[in-house]
């Protein structure tokens, strides 16, 4: 079911990892960002939007993990826009034949295997490098590309709305988790992207993470803080204290904690290899 955060931006919450879709009301046809991960709930999602005379005129993936670039036949056709790198990322997962056992490998133990659509997986048009906006016929949609959590990953700022859509950062549930292949130094990246993200917080009143809930007015600078505390406590190696790992995990999240420690062995060895990043 749709729900209304601002007025022309609607989102569809999944059964899985709580994530977000976000519609966005155009002049002719909606924006949709992060279809969704279920079959079910994107055909939903494609009636619902059929029902009210709505088609989709264009599509976004915030990011190149798999949960972000899945699609369904039901939403049509239109360009399907991600930054250069993203595109990139997606492109070498679609060259590689193992992605696609991979990715039904990580979800068999969820149960959802054979409900998660994969024939139009990563069909992901690059915009060209430094696109400020999604070039579509609606409300204007800032890129805000940054390097935290995966490459090219952009969080969108729908100015006239006030809302920004956040990706796979700023979450009630999920704590900052890292990109460790191919960076140099993953804590400066986050870092550098949460001030990005702090930089236009004052013109965002609606918080959209790419999984947990919706935050409201004042949200935006508590969760740019919460995240960043994290972050610093690891890289100066204190304990982080963040209440969405350890036994104040919201219920059905406690795995955040097995996340968690896994990054703080993989952290280890990376220092052991080449010292302290950065």
């Amino acid at each position: 079911m749709l729900r209304q955060v601002a007025e022309g931006v609607l989102v569809h919450e999944s059964e899985f990892c709580q994530s977000n879709a976000v519609v966005v009301h155009g002049r002719a046809g909606v924006l949709l960002i992060d279809a969704g991960v279920q079959e079910h709930e994107m055909a939903c999602l494609a009636g619902d939007l059929a029902g009210s005379g709505q088609s989709v005129a264009a599509g976004f993936s915030t990011h190149p993990h798999w949960d972000h670039l899945l699609w369904h036949a039901r939403l049509g056709t239109p360009p399907r826009y991600g930054t250069a790198r993203c595109a990139a990322s997606a492109r070498d997962q679609l060259s590689d034949p193992d992605t696609m056992a991979y990715i039904i490998e990580h979800l068999e133990p969820t149960g959802i295997a054979e409900h998660v659509p994969l024939d139009l997986f990563g069909l992901i048009t690059a915009l060209p490098a430094g696109t400020a906006q999604i070039p579509w016929d609606g409300p204007r949609v800032r890129i805000i590309e940054h390097q935290a959590h995966a490459p090219g990953h952009a969080a969108l700022l729908i100015e006239d709305r006030g809302v920004l859509v956040a990706g796979d950062m700023l979450s009630d549930v999920l704590i900052p988790m890292f990109g460790m292949d191919g960076t140099a130094d993953p804590f400066e990246d986050y870092l550098a992207a949460l001030r990005l993200l702090e930089s236009v917080a004052g013109d965002a009143g609606v918080v959209v993470p790419g999984h947990g809930s919706v935050g409201g007015a004042g949200e935006v600078g508590a969760r740019i803080d919460q995240d960043r505390a994290y972050v610093l406590a690891l890289r100066d190696g204190r304990d982080a204290a963040d209440p969405r790992v350890g036994p104040s995990a919201k219920p059905g999240w406690e795995w955040v904690s097995d996340v968690h420690h896994g990054q703080l062995q993989r952290l280890a060895r990376s220092v052991e290899r080449e010292g302290t990043p950065g």
